[in-house]
């Protein structure tokens, strides 16, 4: 009879965005196989990377063995690359890690993982009991006592993980420095509550990301890859309506104070794309969501939607030139130009703007090790180089993503990258906000 499992989907996902692709093998139940220690030894060592989860009133405690289960009686002279995680049991089900380095051992009692300063975590299957000590509660946010009994104890085997130590610390730090951003972003207030939300406006040539770029920002605040936004192709634009898209913190969260408004994109030829006579009107908050563009010709005040007396909040609060990094080398003059005519008007305007480079081919490499700024390999690139002197933009207002495209699950390293691009955006527009002369 098939044994089922106490994880549920959501943990069971979690744990996937956080590993990576992997798949996940039920070895131990407790409540199937018996509390006891030998059993359960006998069902997990030799399997490789392990997950061990135990559930608690109000947490679903957890650890990850990357080596193989120890023999009985014998441990981990050298520290087992593990990490700690948990669950709350309540409607945000956070989850929160803690990578640490710890020695294994399996007695004939409990398994304990030893901790520097003589701090030993212990689980004890034939009491039913678990002793997490207080540096790792405090670690993991945890607020019960969890010297406790526990009610189930699984065990599961990790299958498909890179057998890397390096790449399990990583991916859990980056999993921690998107959570952070997150939150950062959900906190967000304009400044000096000027305005209720901060519009940004995408704008770029045809296929540049633009698109991409709002489908992967509403994906990582909705925990899964949606396509709202239609993406075209590097040739022919599909934005062909001008749209201010909100963004809900979970599905059926609020919306945040930020909207991110998608245009048409820029053609080399006149009458192809954007007509740039459109654009102080978007600029100036006249033109409404949904207009449809006419490369042709632009808006016009005898629009029966038309704008005519926008506010602060109607208005554009930071411009992202939006370019795919693989171009930036052979920009025709064309191109170039227009974008010169474009960026003219948007100085008039004295809007904040930021450069925004997507399609990078590798995103793990774009970040130093603490994921607090860009390597130094990544800022020497021609193409950043380019970018800041085509359109007058610091090198510091220039920002490195790689949107979701094809991808079937969500990677922290890409999120961090376009969580911090969209959190400088919004730094850019307060401080155009703060610019504005009083009154």
């Amino acid at each position: 009879m098939a044994v089922t499992t106490t994880l549920t989907w959501n943990e069971e996902r979690s744990l996937q965005k956080l590993l990576g692709n992997v798949s996940l093998r039920l070895l131990y139940k407790s409540s199937v196989h018996g509390n006891n220690i030998q059993n359960m030894n006998n069902k997990c060592i030799g399997q490789g990377p392990t997950i061990t989860m135990i559930y608690l009133p109000e947490y679903t405690f957890g650890i990850f063995i990357l080596g193989h289960y120890p023999e009985m009686g014998k441990n981990f002279k050298e520290p087992n690359n593990s990490f700690f995680f948990s669950f709350q049991k309540n409607e945000t089900m956070k989850m929160t890690t803690a990578f640490l380095n710890s020695t294994l051992e399996i007695t004939s009692e409990d398994l304990r993982f030893d901790f520097a300063k003589f701090q030993s975590l212990y689980i004890l299957p034939r009491s039913e009991k678990i002793c997490i000590p207080e540096f790792l509660e405090e670690e993991l946010g945890l607020t019960s006592d969890l010297s406790c009994r526990y009610s189930e104890c699984e065990v599961f085997r990790v299958e498909g993980i890179k057998d890397d130590a390096g790449y399990i610390s990583r991916i859990t730090e980056a999993t921690q420095h998107r959570n952070s951003l997150l939150e950062d972003l959900r906190d967000y207030k304009p400044y000096a509550d000027l305005v209720s939300e901060i519009r940004i406006l995408l704008l770029g040539p045809v296929g540049s990301g633009k698109s991409s770029f709002f489908n992967s920002v509403k994906s990582i605040f909705q925990g899964r890859l949606t396509r709202q936004a239609i993406v075209g192709s590097d040739i022919t634009s599909i934005t062909e309506q001008y749209r201010i898209y909100s963004i809900k913190y979970g599905i059926d969260g609020e919306s945040l104070p930020f909207k991110l408004c998608d245009s048409m994109g820029l053609g080399e030829k006149e009458g192809v794309g954007l007509c740039v006579d459109d654009i102080p009107h978007i600029l100036k908050g006249c033109m409404p969501d949904r207009y449809q563009f006419s490369p042709h010709k632009p808006i016009t005040p005898k629009h029966p939607a038309f704008i005519t007396s926008p506010s602060l909040k109607d208005g554009i609060h930071c411009v992202a030139y939006v370019f795919d990094i693989n171009s930036m080398d052979s920009l025709s003059f064309a191109m170039r130009a227009k974008l010169i005519q474009v960026q003219k008007e948007v100085l008039n305007h004295g809007v904040a703007q930021v450069a925004l480079l997507t399609k990078v081919k590798n995103s793990n490499e774009v970040l130093e090790n603490n994921f607090s700024k860009m390597s130094k390999s990544m800022i020497s690139q021609s193409q950043i180089i380019i970018a800041s002197e085509l359109l007058g933009v610091p090198i510091s207002k220039i920002f490195v993503v790689e949107n979701y495209a094809s991808e079937r699950e969500m990677d922290p390293v890409k999120d961090i990258l376009i969580l911090s691009a969209l959190k400088q955006m919004l730094r850019a527009a307060d401080d155009f906000l703060e610019d504005l002369p009083l009154e």
